[in-house]
Formats: C-alpha cells, sequence, structure tokens
C-alpha cells in the first residue's frame, strides 16, 4: 500500500545531507513551508544552496536558516526586499554567495528540471550583466541566452491538501512556486493543511500529481474559519 504520510518532522527530512540544493516554494510570505524549514534548522543540514524567490525576511524562517551560517549560497529573484537584514549582513560581509536569477527563468528552469529539458534559450536577460559567461544567440531577429535547468536535492513545499498518495492541491496564492519546485527535486517533501482520504480530492482539482512527491507531513495551521473547506 503506497503511503508517503509521515508522522514527524524528523521522518519528513531524514537524509538531508550537507551540501544539498534545496528549492523552496512561497512567493515573499505566501505559501512558504515555514515549519519545514524550521525543521530543517533542527535537522542540521549546512553549506547549504537554497533556491527561493527571496533571500528571506526577518530572522525567521530562511532569514535565521543564513543567520546560523548553514547557507553558502543563495540563487533568487529578489535578493532585497523588506526586510531582508540577515542577507545584507551575510552578504556584505561576503560570507554568503548569490546567483540573481530573473523570476521567470528561475521558475521556467526548475520546470524544465522537471520535464526533462538540460536547457532552454530566452530573451530574458540577453545582453545584461545576468547573461555574462553563458552562450548567447540570435533566433528569430532576437538576442537570446541559454539558460539550464535548475534541478535540487530536495524540494520543500507547502500544500492546502494532500492524500497518502501524495496528491496535493494549493489554495489561492498558495499556488505560486510550490508546483513547480515539487517536480524539480530528487527529494520532495510536503508540510499539507489538510490530509484527505485517497479519492477525496477532485482528480481534477490535483494540481501535483503524487508521482512527484516523497514524504507528506500533515501541519494544520491558519484561519479557522476556513478549516476544511
Amino acid at each position: 500500500m503506497i503511503n508517503k504520510i509521515v508522522q514527524s518532522m524528523a521522518e519528513a527530512l531524514a537524509g538531508i545531507k550537507d551540501g544539498s540544493i534545496v528549492l523552496l516554494g512561497g512567493f515573499g510570505h505566501v505559501g512558504t513551508p515555514n515549519a519545514l524549514i524550521d525543521g530543517l534548522i533542527e535537522q542540521g543540514a549546512s553549506d547549504l544552496t537554497i533556491v527561493s524567490n527571496n533571500a528571506g525576511a526577518g530572522r525567521e524562517g530562511l532569514a535565521k536558516l543564513m543567520e546560523l551560517g548553514r547557507v553558502r549560497k543563495i540563487i533568487c529573484s529578489y535578493p532585497r526586499s523588506a526586510g531582508s537584514v540577515v542577507f545584507e549582513e551575510l552578504y556584505k560581509a561576503g560570507k554568503l554567495e548569490l546567483e540573481i536569477c530573473p523570476q521567470g527563468t528561475m521558475a521556467e528552469r526548475m520546470r524544465a528540471a522537471g520535464a526533462g529539458i538540460p536547457a532552454f534559450f530566452t530573451p530574458t536577460a540577453a545582453g545584461t550583466l545576468l547573461a555574462q559567461g553563458k552562450e548567447q544567440r540570435e533566433i528569430g531577429g532576437r538576442p537570446v541566452v541559454l539558460e539550464t535547468a535548475l534541478r535540487g536535492d530536495v524540494a520543500l513545499v507547502e500544500a492546502w491538501e494532500a492524500d497518502r498518495w501524495g496528491n496535493l492541491t494549493f489554495r489561492q496564492a498558495g499556488r505560486n512556486f510550490n508546483p513547480v519546485v515539487a517536480t524539480a527535486a530528487d527529494l520532495t517533501i510536503v508540510q499539507a493543511q489538510h490530509i484527505r482520504a485517497l479519492g477525496d480530492i477532485d482528480p481534477e482539482h490535483v494540481v501535483t500529481p503524487g508521482v512527484y512527491v516523497n514524504r507528506v507531513l500533515h501541519i494544520p495551521y491558519g484561519d479557522p474559519a476556513i478549516e476544511g473547506k
């Protein structure tokens, strides 16, 4: 019987190694797998490369992981945003590597990884500093730059619903980077607001099929007024 639901944070994050590339779902504070990030802090893996829309805010979650010296490099679109104090401190001190990747390009690099596409050409960033060191061509009269697929060792995902097979749905803006990072890692770990019985999730509503998911941990949270909906 296939059952991807695990019973503890330790079980969910078991086996994550030092030096891993970790893909994070979420956009700002929305849809971010905060419980799993806190669990990763407790788990202890270090020398990590983090792929995220932004570089964290305040001193919690991703920012705390960086402040503890556990992140070697971050690949993101918006390293400087409201409250990104930890990133700025570490980067200015030369303690954190940064790779800036345009948001659409980052999403497509991960989508390509999930689809088995090794690289693709895009006009985004062609002719700019972000294209330095990358192959550039002219296709259809437009300058384009070659971007490689971005695959992770681990993906941390926040979902609204999951069943024991790992089928996932996402609620509203929580459907941001979560579906694409779920497809692009060797080990995909999900924190789910609701666990549904097998067959209770309408197949037409499944966004991420369970074939991409390895482990699911039930983390209830949020507005009790919408609990169970």
